[in-house]
């Protein structure tokens, strides 16, 4: 089954809780506090896997955790890191953040991609002793590892997508100029997945073909199979256009034309504008007239019009030569950026549930939101910076801080970050 969409959860491992422990020794007086940190979480990362072409494997499993990090021991010995968690993909597929559609990775670009980070094991006791403290009681929880909520989008790597009708002889020809194998018949639809031929030019060359199943009128609406497989021409560099010139199906191959190219400007304006090869097929059953009159209007429009008879290759050489040649003035497949989740979309669905606590003076702050917010943040920058005190004021975790008693120059421990409470 072809599946090229998913949504899932992921969670990163918890990191593991820092020790409160003390050296006990025969003949040791005092042996102070040596409880260890606590391990790290197991990441959450993407893998491509050569191997996969659809996303089917996430049509029943949903959700995705790695690994806890184990607690910290005494004798100073850290706990052990979380596993991470490895999660195959095929190549090409887009990894999205839900709430803000941000674009996480492009596993086109890239082999791997730590999607979610384990959280950061917590310190031991040992890290607190000072000459004021000497037997601190208390340690740092693990951080919780990070989660999303994700969409993965395949988006097939080809140079070239073939665009028509059903039943215009576009598996035909993929299947005549490639290895590929897709499925021929008299009938409509008889592809119902993307199919992918390598076009092998000599000398080590080839470029890869997408055999895109037939559009019809409403695709860009996602009408019949619409938007499923409009998705998969976005990346290609440009377009092959076959049109059965005769209009053996009983459609006008002008006006096939049209509405197959206002479909692709529907889905995406820069479709339309992607350079468009456009080839008339089923020569052998077509009179001059026909053939004339499609020529004629095509090359008005401005686009380089070639002929064929794709079951027995004739002219279908001149067309993968025409294609390759234009190849080489092309850039490369398109590559996604990455983008940045927005901070807003963390504070916005915050439920502004915090924790403090109080211990020998220093007042830990825990929410799993906060933390999140406190990962994006540049504590080196002034507005970062600003922008996090501004969402401590707001949540009201200041207030609530001066409501246990905080005084002015107090510690503050928001996980990883401490620092001297000020009014």
């Amino acid at each position: 089954m072809f599946v090229d969409v998913a949504k899932i959860k992921i969670k990163a491992g918890n990191g593991g809780d820092g020790a409160v422990m003390f050296h006990r020794e025969k003949y040791v007086a005092s042996g102070g506090p040596d409880g260890g940190d606590g391990g790290k979480g197991g990441d959450i990362v993407f893998q491509v896997d050569t191997n996969m072409s659809t996303l089917a494997d996430f049509r029943y499993k949903r959700k995705y955790t790695a690994e806890n990090g184990e607690k910290g021991q005494g004798g100073r010995r850290n706990g052990k890191k979380g596993k991470d968690l490895i999660i195959r993909v095929p190549k090409g597929t887009i990894i999205r953040e839900v709430e803000s559609g941000a674009i996480m990775a492009d596993m086109g670009a890239m082999d791997t991609f730590i999607a979610a980070k384990g959280g950061r094991g917590g310190w031991g006791n040992n890290h607190f002793a000072t000459p004021t403290r000497q037997t601190p009681r208390f340690a740092k929880s693990g951080t919780p590892g990070e989660s999303w909520e994700i969409t993965l989008e395949l988006k097939l790597l080809a140079d070239v997508g073939l665009l028509g009708y059903p039943n215009v002889g576009k598996s035909t020809f993929i299947s005549v100029v490639s290895e590929a194998k897709p499925i021929i018949a008299n009938y409509h639809f008889t592809t119902i997945t993307p199919v992918l031929g390598v076009i092998d030019m000599g000398d080590e060359n080839s470029f890869v073909m997408a055999d895109i199943p037939g559009l019809i009128e409403g695709a860009g609406d996602g009408v019949g199979l619409g938007h499923e497989f409009l998705r998969h021409v976005e990346r290609c560099r440009m377009l092959v256009h076959i049109l059965d010139v005769a209009g053996s199906e009983g459609r006008d191959p002008i006006e096939d034309f049209e509405t197959i190219n206002n479909e692709l400007a529907k889905f995406n304006k820069d479709l339309s504008e992607r350079p468009q090869i456009v080839v008339a097929n089923k020569v052998d059953l077509a009179t001059d007239e026909q053939l004339q009159t499609l020529r004629e209007y095509i090359t008005s429009k401005g686009y380089e019009f070639m002929t064929m008879c794709a079951p027995i290759a004739e002219g279908t050489k001149e067309v993968i030569n025409t294609v390759w040649n234009k190849l080489q003035t092309l850039p490369p497949i398109k590559q996604y950026e990455s983008e940045e989740i927005p901070t807003e979309i963390i504070v916005e669905k915050a439920d502004n549930k915090f924790t403090i606590d109080v211990q020998d003076d220093v007042y830990f702050v825990e929410a799993e939101w906060l933390l999140k917010i406190l990962q994006r943040t540049d504590l080196d920058d002034y507005e970062s910076l600003q922008y996090f005190q501004r969402v401590l004021r707001s949540s009201g975790i200041i207030d609530a801080l001066l409501a246990r008693g905080i005084q002015e120059g107090d510690t503050v421990c928001i996980y990883d970050l401490e620092f001297d409470f000020v009014l």
